[in-house]
């Protein structure tokens, strides 16, 4: 493939790898070249995407293992150099949280939520940075949240923690553009994902209601938000960094 979508050699980890928005990521820059390590809390997920990738002909690795642990992300990088070589691409994809009232999450939750969602960008974005500096080339991409933007109290400890993902995707950016590493973020609306699902069904709703909050009247796909990965990893985005860009299908009837 040629043209500035494409990653023919280059080597991207995806975090929540195994399905939904992960999943869709790590699709969509294994058909535009890239060779994939995927990583996650649970090894079979990880291996069912890996066997699509590899029908694709890309190299894939699946690497369980938990990223809210800076250890474990430094190994990841680690691994990574030591399988396939270098790193090109990060996309910080793992996150998710329940959703209730304000006054029910306690403090475990309330850490636990930061750690997953904010945490692990920052640990594993410096290990990864470590080697894109030195190649003097590299892109970040980090998945967050329309709740980021919006005041939702039923999710106020993760649009707390994607907000924050918001921030330091500018930081790091700022740090980082002038030495060939970009790192942007994509804030997604509702998404046809297991944590959306879970909660439709928690609540008793029609997932394909939820959906009907935007203007394009529909749940997003995690593939429609792979293309914005890929746009965000290629040099298709060369004069692009620092920024958030929200894709949730529209402004609904209240504007947002």
């Amino acid at each position: 493939m040629s043209g500035r979508f494409s990653l023919d050699g280059r080597v991207a980890i995806v975090t929540g790898g195994g399905t939904g928005i992960g999943r869709g990521a790590a699709l969509v820059l294994a058909q535009h070249g890239a060779d994939l390590v995927l990583a996650g809390r649970r090894p079979e997920p990880l291996q069912a995407t890996a066997k699509e990738i590899e029908a694709l002909g890309r190299r894939a690795l699946a690497v369980p293992t938990d990223v809210t642990l800076p250890e474990r992300c430094q190994r990841l990088v680690d691994l990574t150099l030591a399988e396939l070589g270098r790193v090109d691409i990060l996309v910080n994809s793992a996150g998710g949280a329940r959703t209730q009232s304000l006054m029910k999450w306690t403090e475990a939750e309330w850490q636990q939520v930061l750690a997953l969602n904010l945490g692990s960008v920052w640990f594993l974005s410096r290990a990864a940075a470590k080697p894109m500096l030195e190649q003097g080339r590299g892109s970040i991409v980090n998945i967050s949240s329309g709740a980021s933007l919006l005041a939702m109290p039923q999710a106020a400890p993760y649009g707390a923690a994607k907000a924050g993902v918001n921030n330091l995707t500018g930081s790091m950016a700022a740090a980082w553009t002038r030495k060939g590493v970009r790192v942007n973020a994509i804030a997604v609306g509702a998404v046809r994902a297991a944590t959306l699902l879970e909660d439709a069904e928690r609540y008793g709703l029609d997932p394909e209601s939820i959906g009907n909050t935007n203007a394009s009247g529909r749940l997003g796909e995690p593939e429609e938000i792979g293309y914005g990965v890929l746009f965000f990893a290629s040099d298709a985005s060369s004069f692009c960094s620092g920024q958030t860009l929200y894709v949730h299908g529209g402004p609904g009837p209240a504007g947002v």
